[in-house]
């Protein structure tokens, strides 16, 4: 799945209007050169920012078990993934306004 997300967690720690993830098995992700830097930004979840820059690059929580988040923006070749739906849109701002018409979710989508 590759979404744009609007909640205000992600906004804060990227410090950015909006976020676009790309969600994998965790076993389907590895670190090349670096594991991320992790920061526990709530009692359930993980955010993974590059030692060097800071960059970040990951998110892992308790609600979303064996899935990590990669933001699209710091892949190699962020034009190779395409955001499919919007969520959390509940929460997005309200002069933020995207047109496109890929499925919006007030919240969390469905994982399944």
């Amino acid at each position: 799945m590759a979404a744009i997300c609007h909640c205000s967690m992600c906004r804060r720690a990227n410090g950015a209007p909006t976020v676009a993830w790309a969600m994998y098995q965790e076993s389907q992700v590895v670190f090349v050169k670096e594991s991320p830097k992790l920061f526990a930004s709530s009692a359930e979840a993980k955010r993974g920012f590059c030692p060097v820059c800071g960059t970040q690059i990951s998110f892992t929580a308790e609600f979303i078990p064996g899935l990590i988040d990669i933001t699209i923006g710091s892949l190699d070749h962020p034009e190779m993934v395409t955001p499919t739906l919007h969520y959390w849109d509940s929460r997005r701002l309200p002069w933020i306004q995207f047109a496109d018409d890929m499925p919006r979710f007030s919240e969390f989508p469905p994982t399944e």
